[in-house]
């Protein structure tokens, strides 16, 4: 068998573990999904091996040369070891790498689901023909991945991009993670949901707003969004002060990094130029011009399959200079 005719999994590990077999080329043959096991970590476990089991074999009996995963939380990457996260099953006491290699018999490559978004991007999407990357995803809370000199980085011991922790508001909210004033606690999706909140109990005027009709049941950020592409005023503001955080934030990077292109994704981003436009107009505000004079800012093109594309190739890559 070629290179070319190889296929690899790619799994993306949050509270639903999506998974896919990929070619080399970064297309999908097929697709599978799970809701992740919320209080045993045993029953989790298996819940991944099956997944990559259930994807290994492709048309004509071809089994998968290697399997990627993208894990929602820290990963000590050289130990390929998971760290404790409040936000899914805690399986740091287990050897999570060994258990996978040993119950589907493939080699196993584990890293962030922000780093392997950002891969995806870099091997198959939006920054396939640059060396120096900075990937943005927006959802949930906000990570970040960084290919410097066509190489990803990750740190001295795998936890770099934490791009949502960017202090910005020494006197702003206290995050999850235990600080106060981080990105991730205005810029986020549940963040976003707050403020539009907040909005609405504090000005009268937004009471017209299409939104209002949302605060007596379940207000997403998904639904702001479209609200915003509906033109209603409440969810433009916000979203127009969403995208000049960011930007001020990803304008840090750009001076301190040089990079050739920052793409942005996740959920957030389905509102298209409403907040990519406010975005690239802060970024070059806070930007030195020689250096915005020589960046991108562009929307991702993967969508919710560049953690499993990306998870696969990385699979790829990582097999091939074993």
């Amino acid at each position: 068998m070629s290179a070319s005719d190889k296929l690899y999994v790619g799994l993306d590990v949050g509270r639903t573990i999506r998974g896919a077999l990929v070619r080399t080329d970064g297309s999908i043959l097929r697709q599978h999904r799970t809701v992740s096991e919320v209080s045993d970590p045993r029953i989790f476990i298996d819940q991944l091996i099956e997944a990559i089991n259930a994807l290994r074999v492709g048309e004509g009996g071809v089994s998968a040369a290697a399997a990627g995963i993208g894990w929602a939380g820290p990963v000590n990457q050289r130990a390929q070891r998971i760290e404790a996260n409040t936000n899914l099953v805690d399986v740091s006491s287990y050897d999570l790498h060994t258990e996978l290699e040993r119950g589907t018999g493939l080699p196993i490559v584990i890293d962030n689901d922000a780093n392997v978004a950002a891969y995806g991007e870099w091997r198959s999407g939006a920054a396939r023909e640059f060396n120096d990357v900075f990937f943005v995803t927006m959802g949930t809370g906000i990570g970040a991945g960084l290919i410097l000199g066509g190489q990803l980085q990750r740190g001295s011991r795998g936890f770099a991009g934490e791009f949502g922790h960017f202090k910005i508001d020494r006197d702003g909210l206290e995050c999850a993670c235990g600080g106060t004033g981080c990105l991730e606690t205005m810029a986020s999706g549940p963040n976003i949901v707050r403020r539009v909140r907040e909005q609405l109990f504090s000005d009268p005027s937004f009471s017209v707003s299409k939104l209002a009709r949302d605060m007596e049941g379940t207000l997403t950020a998904e639904r702001i969004v479209s609200a915003a592409m509906e033109n209603d005023s409440l969810a433009v503001s916000v979203l127009r002060e969403t995208a000049a955080i960011l930007g001020t934030a990803v304008a840090s990077i750009i001076n301190l990094l040089n990079v050739e292109v920052v793409v942005l994704g996740g959920g957030v981003m389905s509102a298209g130029d409403l907040i990519l436009e406010p975005i690239r107009e802060a970024a070059q505000k806070a930007t030195m011009a020689t250096a915005f004079e020589c960046v991108r800012i562009v929307p991702a093109q993967l969508g919710q399959d560049a953690g499993i594309i990306g998870a696969a190739l990385l699979a790829r890559d990582t097999l091939a200079i074993r």
